[in-house]
């Protein structure tokens, strides 16, 4: 079992999957929603490589690209 800031990333990036899935099913738009697949799965990814940095200077280069990539898709999010 992962950590919670795993788990939750986890469950952000199957949420954004969700939505883009409904939204190109009943929009036809892809996109957008093929971009924000790919931001809101990078979430998971950069915490993920945080968990497992060598050293202190990529635990932390690795966690403030998650934290800048998680407040960029609410952003977006908030907009659309």
């Amino acid at each position: 079992m992962g950590s919670p800031l795993q788990e939750k990333s986890k469950a952000f990036a199957l949420q954004i999957i969700k939505v883009c899935y409904e939204v190109k099913r009943e929009k036809r738009e892809s996109v957008l929603t093929n971009q924000l697949v790919r931001s809101g799965t990078s979430v998971g990814a950069n915490i993920r490589e945080a968990f497992y940095a060598h050293g202190s200077s990529n635990l932390a280069s690795s966690s403030k690209s998650a934290q800048a990539g998680l407040l960029e898709r609410f952003s977006f999010l908030y907009k659309w």
